[in-house]
Formats: structure tokens, C-alpha cells, sequence
């Protein structure tokens, strides 16, 4: 149990990633959350007013399941492989985080970004929305989320994944090294 409790090394995540990607390119299938959204969607009936989600979405429902599995492991992973370690992160980002008035080491979601009582200001409602627009727009234009372009479409070398994977990583040190500071400064 205890080897559950610990972050696994790289070399066990790694080829736990890739036989996991391995598996879906054997069944024919593709890795990414986003697409589960839209087959949420077409199965609710949203194909009935938007012409988008008007697709034969039974095709896709075991992407549905595979997400569903993924809640449940990290609901268990959460709350019953846990040790209670605190938050490990480097000094060098506890140092830069601070000089944005945001404290490390406290919890996954610093509480200065993601608590109840900045969800209400003017800074957490843009963060919101401008960042939920940003997200919802990115994915759809990249047709595909950072998980889908990232795993699996760079490993089955596909140029529009690596396009998007690089448009990723620019929209995160714009919003890293411009946005974050000019937002919590």
C-alpha cells in the first residue's frame, strides 16, 4: 500500500501512459477528453438544436466509460491512497509564486486563485470567464484538448497535433510570465 502512497517515478508513469495509448491505438481509438464533452452533449439530445452535436454519438459512448473510470480512480487515488503529504513544489516557484501574492505548498489549488471568496471579485470573474472562453475556444478551434494533441496525436506524428501542442505551450508562458503577473500583482 504504501508504494501506492508515493508519486510514481517516471519510468513507471511513462510506460503506464504508453501502454495505456498503446491499447487504444490497437481498438482503433483516440485519447481525448474534450471529445467526451461532445459525446456528453449529443447523448443529453444538444443534437437537437445544435447541428454540431448532431452525430451518431453511440460510436464514441466508451468514452464516456473511460471517463468515468478516470473520476472514480482519482476519487480513489484522493481519498484512500493519499499519504496527507503536503504539496511539494520548488523553492525557486515558492519564491515567484509569493511575489505574486499567491502561497505555495498548501494545497493543489492555491486557495488565492480557486477559493469561494475570490470567485466573486472582478479579477475571479475574469479569470473565469475569459479563461473558460479561452479554453473552450482553444479546444475546439484545435480541435482537441492538450491530453488528446499532446498523447495522442503526437505519438501517432501527426503535424496539426504538434501545431497545436506548440500553441499550447506559447498560450502557457504568455499566461505565465504576462498574464499571472499583471492579475495578482
Amino acid at each position: 500500500m504504501q508504494f501506492l502512497q508515493q508519486p510514481f517515478a517516471w519510468y513507471i508513469a511513462g510506460p503506464l501512459i504508453a501502454m495505456n495509448l498503446f491499447l487504444l491505438l490497437y481498438f482503433g481509438q483516440r485519447f481525448g477528453l474534450s471529445t467526451s464533452m461532445k459525446t456528453t452533449c449529443a447523448a443529453l439530445g444538444a443534437g437537437k438544436n445544435v447541428p454540431f452535436f448532431k452525430y451518431d454519438w453511440k460510436k464514441e459512448s466508451w468514452l464516456l466509460v473511460y471517463v468515468l473510470g478516470s473520476v472514480i480512480g482519482g476519487f480513489i487515488a484522493f481519498h484512500f491512497l493519499n499519504a496527507g503529504a503536503p504539496v511539494i513544489v520548488s523553492e525557486k516557484t515558492t519564491v515567484a509564486l509569493q511575489h505574486l501574492n499567491i502561497v505555495a505548498n498548501q494545497s493543489f489549488e492555491p486557495a488565492e486563485i480557486f477559493s469561494i471568496q475570490n470567485l466573486f471579485t472582478l479579477k475571479g470573474i475574469f479569470i473565469l470567464i475569459l479563461g473558460g472562453f479561452l479554453i473552450g475556444f482553444g479546444t475546439r478551434w484545435a480541435n482537441g484538448c492538450t491530453s488528446g494533441h499532446a498523447i495522442s496525436g503526437l505519438s501517432d506524428f501527426q503535424l496539426p497535433s504538434l501545431v497545436a501542442v506548440i500553441g499550447f505551450f506559447i498560450g502557457g508562458l504568455v499566461m505565465t510570465h504576462l498574464l499571472i503577473p499583471i492579475l495578482f500583482r
